[in-house]
């Protein structure tokens, strides 16, 4: 039998996986930020992405900053926007024509004040944020005394509580929590104790499946008011009224469709639900399951909606 000499060069060659023939291998970079969901979320559309043949790379960002690194192009794809604290960045940036919307992400956000349903023996009258002032010595501790204390959530995620509370003439301070993982670690604490607590709650998270509470009932949300003094029940004052909810975007650099036109295909058609966000953010935090683990179950679980994407 003839021997044939294959080079090690060769076999690696030959082993090495095929990859799908894309526009461009410079790494597409996916912004991850501070809080579980919006990193498993991330770390789906980068193996998504991969499957069909690109460079990923997840860079760390801030969520409003990030926008300075999208206009340049030196980040190119943020997965999440939530309508919620995200809109007036979002507007801004896609103004200048260097961010382009990528379509909704499939989820609805809903982000407000939130209090554990034992307050309301405390406050009557909750959920209606006059009742706050009636009974924000309830909330107060001896950092805020005699003010309320509203615990928000990390000072990057923006949300005008500050200025809502200044707007409605609200007994309380904002202390920010300095991290996701620190917030829900507070109110575990607090829940667990029935403790006084009020603080930012975000969904879709397990958060609100997990304890028994209700979101304060703000004044209606309205742009105008958010943008006109003399819009709402502070003539004086933006901001008088509760935050909006609505859909959780995708952005992207301009030069993305441009580069890597099949890649920006993809990630228009990427989309998430509630409750697939909910079971993966309650198996990550609650159950101790890793990020990538859970990314991974998902993308088995949804081999042939990936396929459908990519093909």
């Amino acid at each position: 039998m003839k021997r044939i000499a294959i080079s090690a060069a060769a076999l690696a060659t030959l082993a090495a996986p095929v990859l799908a023939e894309v526009e461009s291998q410079d790494p597409i970079r996916l912004t991850t930020h501070d809080w579980t969901g919006q990193i498993v979320n991330a770390t789906i559309l980068k193996d998504v992405l991969e499957q069909a043949g690109y460079n990923i790379e997840l860079v760390q960002a801030d969520y409003i900053a990030q926008f300075a690194g999208l206009k340049t192009g030196d980040l190119h794809v943020a997965v999440e926007m939530w309508e919620t604290t995200g809109r007036e960045a979002m507007d801004e940036a896609i103004g200048t024509g260097n961010v382009v919307n990528m379509g909704e992400g499939g989820m609805i956000a809903i982000e407000e004040w939130w209090y554990p349903s034992y307050m309301e023996a405390r406050c009557p009258g909750l959920p209606n944020w006059e009742a706050l002032n009636d009974c924000a010595q309830e909330f107060a501790t001896s950092e805020t005394a005699p003010l309320g204390r509203y615990l928000g959530g990390p000072v990057t995620w923006g949300g005008f509580d500050e200025e809502r509370v200044e707007a409605l003439g609200l007994d309380f301070e904002v202390v920010h929590a300095g991290t996701d993982a620190a917030l829900f670690a507070e109110l575990e604490s607090a829940y667990q104790r029935e403790a006084p607590i009020v603080l930012w709650i975000y969904s879709p998270h397990w958060s609100t499946t997990k304890y028994d509470g209700k979101f304060v009932e703000f004044p209606e949300y309205s742009k105008a008011c958010y943008e006109d003094p003399s819009v709402g029940i502070n003539p004086d004052a933006a901001y008088d009224c509760g935050k909006p909810t609505g859909p959780i975007w995708k952005v992207a650099w301009a030069g993305v469709e441009d580069k890597w036109p099949g890649a920006a295909e993809i990630i228009r058609n990427y989309t998430l639900t509630n409750d697939e966000m909910g079971a993966m953010v309650t198996a990550i935090d609650l159950d101790g399951q890793s990020i990538e683990a859970v990314a991974d179950q998902w993308m088995t679980d949804n081999a042939d909606k990936v396929d459908g994407w990519i093909n």
